[in-house]
């Protein structure tokens, strides 16, 4: 499948991957990963340029994801991440009706401050809800976490949660990085890129609507 190059310049682009593809390779050495695709890519080009991923996304996780095409530009990109200049929204499926239409979940991950903010969409009768979210810290598979701890585990989780104790059933994390807003590391142009839920999620909703 050809890659979904959002926005591109000299500097960087902005990718929406697909679920089911890593981000780059795991210790077990899998090569098929959206860095490896999009450096194939690049390397085609006259002249031709690297790729660098500033941050990653789950396996399971679909969408907006910033590379760099030289590590100054990524270390700038990470820097404006560690000092949460960066700002991003998804949406995710969860088990269950949220009663609580907006909040924030607080629980620390691995000892570390962690905060989520989030806002439901939609409540379905038949026990979902589609919520949209703000995670306002980075830590590792943080939203999957939250979500669990406060008993409305996302659609499709499997590592934090089991399937089958809910009737509810998806194919992947139900977990889309929708919208992302970052200053440009070179001109300082304030950037905001959008995209809709992937096929699979918007399909789901469709049916259940």
């Amino acid at each position: 499948m050809p890659l979904d190059i959002v926005y591109e310049d000299r500097y960087l682009l902005v990718i929406n991957k697909r679920p089911g593809l890593l981000v780059v390779p795991t210790h077990k050495n899998e090569r098929h990963t959206l860095t490896n695709l999009l450096r194939e890519e690049l390397q085609k080009r006259d002249p031709p340029c690297m790729a660098y991923p500033c941050h990653r996304l789950d396996r399971d996780t679909s969408g907006l994801i910033i590379y760099a095409k030289t590590k100054p530009i990524r270390d700038n990109i990470m820097k404006q991440f560690k000092e949460g200049k960066i700002k991003k929204t998804y949406i995710a499926f969860v088990q269950g009706r949220i009663s609580k239409k907006e909040g924030t979940i607080g629980y620390a991950i691995e000892g570390k401050n962690a905060v989520t903010q989030y806002k439901v969409i939609y409540n379905d009768a038949r026990g979902f809800s589609v919520v949209e979210i703000r995670p306002i810290t980075g830590r590792t598979n943080q939203i999957r976490i939250h979500f669990r701890m406060i008993g409305h585990p996302l659609l499709g989780e499997r590592k934090f949660a089991f399937g089958k104790d809910y009737p509810l059933k998806f194919r992947r994390t139900a977990l889309h990085a929708t919208e992302i807003k970052f200053s440009h590391p070179v001109t300082r142009e304030p950037l905001v890129f959008k995209t809709r839920l992937y096929k699979d999620m918007q399909d789901f909703l469709d049916k259940k609507l």
